[in-house]
């Protein structure tokens, strides 16, 4: 392995790490509402954005940028789908970790690939794969296992993964640097998020700079929280192969499962280890679709089926 692969596998790991821990920064700002942890995290990332972009020399180019896009309607409607979308899977990732559902959050992220796939194949017309196909098939049966033995649909996993695959065709109408796609996401919900946080100031409904610094502080470093790992990772995919990132893609969701069941003692029943064992089996074999085994194995298969096996 190269040093330019092995430093691209400790920048994208280590941003895998830091989106694996992330719920126990959330679960410090468990007594402010969802809304309006969300609403300061859209606000304090523009603003770090804004310093990170004037210190990184991207100044111009955001501007440059931001004036393109209104020439562009299709990477304006982009950019704006993008922006709620990823403004959603937060809201329901800050939701579901201080309503103590960390583990559905880590179910979320570990089929989050395989409904990228789904909707790779239902916008982009492409085709799946024999593995994929068992993939898709030993996942449902996962999720199916955990509606039919607690009769509730996964509905927040579901969310999840659905709004964060939307989020990356979004992403594709907009193909910009991803520290000056980050702040023109969070431009577009700053006004609104703005509006939300003086909303609370004027019913004296705030926590932020109610006389708590700890809280205040965790809002405003909301912004670096959400950028650093995002910065970690861009410098680490531009060096490693796309195989390599999608197996440590498993390594946030893995830390989060950890997390709900031996930090914050949230209910793990077989049941749940019967699903995860299904989602888990589906993932491997999705993962090993990349190797030239399973491409090989699958041409074979293809073979096979031309003349009648």
């Amino acid at each position: 392995m190269s040093k330019e692969v092995k430093t691209g596998a400790f920048y994208a790991g280590f941003s895998y790490i830091l989106w694996g821990v992330l719920p126990i920064y959330w679960k410090l700002l468990n007594d402010v509402s969802a809304g309006e942890t969300l609403a300061n995290r859209v606000v304090w990332s523009f603003a770090f954005m804004l310093i990170l972009l004037v210190l990184m020399r991207k100044w111009g180019a955001f501007i440059q940028t931001f004036k393109g896009l209104f020439s562009n309607k299709k990477q304006l409607m982009g950019l704006f789908l993008a922006s709620i979308l990823i403004s959603g899977n937060w809201y329901i990732f800050i939701w579901a970790v201080n309503s103590d559902r960390i583990i559905e959050t880590s179910l979320g992220y570990y089929i989050n690939p395989l409904i990228s796939v789904l909707l790779g194949m239902l916008v982009f017309k492409e085709k799946l794969s024999a593995s994929q196909l068992v993939s898709f098939i030993l996942a449902t049966v996962g999720v199916l296992i955990l509606t039919i033995s607690y009769g509730e649909f996964p509905w927040v996993s579901i969310l999840l993964a659905l709004t964060f695959g939307l989020y990356g065709l979004a992403k594709k109408m907009v193909k910009v640097d991803s520290e000056i796609g980050l702040t023109l996401e969070t431009l577009v919900i700053t006004p609104i998020a703005f509006i939300f946080i003086v909303n609370l100031f004027i019913n004296d409904n705030h926590s932020l700079f109610n006389g708590e610094m700890q809280t205040d502080l965790l809002m405003m470093g909301a912004g670096v929280a959400t950028a650093i790992p995002l910065l970690f990772f861009a410098r680490g995919v531009q060096r490693i192969p796309l195989s390599m990132v999608g197996f440590l893609q498993y390594i946030a969701p893995t830390i989060m499962l950890i997390l709900g069941v031996f930090v914050y003692g949230e209910y793990f029943s077989k049941v749940h280890l019967l699903s995860f064992i299904f989602i888990w089996i589906s993932l491997t074999l999705y993962s090993m679709s990349k190797t030239k085994l399973i491409i090989h194995l699958e041409s074979k298969w293809k073979k096979g089926n031309e003349i009648g096996l």
